[in-house]
């Protein structure tokens, strides 16, 4: 039986952070199985299947990455509406975000976020933590049951 793959969804806008967090995921060769949106609404597109994801039949992500300030729809309400959503609930969601303030942070958890990491803004640092992420999240946690589809 071969391994399911651990897709993560990583929600975020710029481009140079996209870049980093896929390099550094590529160290555990988890970068191929990054699903990338630009903004709130594509990441909910995508968790919704509709819009340009409406074809695919991925089932759930292992894990969502979400940038807090975003364009269209922030973090904070992709976070609100995955949590809201019994089948998205199970999904875990880790806030990664240059914001330090701590409304944000308590607004995170108080919605439900289950990891919430600032961005370090050395770069060896950067991508040391996306490694650490990528590599808890996609490697080391036990997803709930039944939250990847299989394409048989």
């Amino acid at each position: 039986m071969m391994p399911s793959l651990k897709r993560i969804l990583l929600a975020e806008d710029s481009d140079r952070d996209v870049e980093l967090t896929l390099a550094a995921l590529e160290e555990y060769n988890l970068a191929n199985e990054v699903i990338v949106a630009h903004d709130g609404a594509e990441a909910l597109d995508y968790l919704y299947q509709r819009g340009k994801f409406a074809d695919h039949a991925n089932g759930l992500p292992v894990v969502v990455i979400l940038d807090l300030k975003m364009p269209k729809v922030d973090g904070l309400e992709v976070l609100r509406q995955m949590k809201a959503d019994s089948k998205l609930k199970q999904v875990p969601v880790v806030m990664l975000t240059s914001s330090r303030e701590e409304q944000d942070l308590v607004r995170s958890y108080q919605l439900g976020v289950n990891a919430y990491v600032v961005k370090p803004v050395d770069f060896q640092k950067f991508v040391a933590s996306i490694k650490q992420l990528g590599f808890f999240w996609a490697i080391i946690n036990e997803p709930p049951p039944n939250t990847i589809k299989r394409n048989h």
